[in-house]
Parts: structure tokens; sequence; C-alpha cells
């Protein structure tokens, strides 16, 4: 699924043009974007969550060499199904 894919549905069960429907689309993911840029996680009812993580510095080793080398701390993002969600793609 694309942004357009959205952009469209909502101007079908909306009734946006294609314009609004696409700005709308992009103002809703901007402003998720900016939430976890500022560090907040971002939930979404009945879809799931995007959760933020801080891992810390530690130390990985190279697979071919098996040489040791430091992985930099850094944020990772992860989502989280909600149980609706879980349940629906169960059933396929």
């Amino acid at each position: 699924m694309t942004r357009a894919d959205l952009a469209e549905t909502i101007n079908r069960k909306m009734g946006f043009s294609r314009a609004e429907s696409l700005d709308l689309v992009e103002a809703i993911l901007a402003h998720m974007c900016d939430a976890m840029s500022d560090g907040q996680n971002v939930k979404i009812s009945g879809f799931g969550s995007f959760i933020l993580r801080d891992k810390k510095e530690r130390i990985g080793r190279n697979p071919k060499t098996g040489v040791e080398v430091p992985i930099t701390p850094r944020r990772v993002m992860t989502f989280r199904a909600s149980q609706l969600l879980k349940e629906r793609i169960a059933k396929g």
C-alpha cells in the first residue's frame, strides 16, 4: 500500500478531491514523523504502536573475521501490532 493508495481511499470514501486527500495523508505522516523525532511513541488504536527505544553502546562481532567492534548507541523504532490487527491477519 502506498501514499497514493491511502489518498485514493480517502478520495472515494470521504469525497475530498485527490489533491486534498493526498495533502491529508502527507499531513498525518508528517505529524507522526515529527512526534517520533521529538521522542514520542505513536499509537493508532486498533492498528498498533510505533515505539522508540534507545540502545546503549555494545560490542559486536564481524561474522566473517570474528573481530570485535563497538556498536554506537542509537535510537531504533519498532512496530507492535494491536491485538485487533493480529486477529485480522491470522484470519487471512
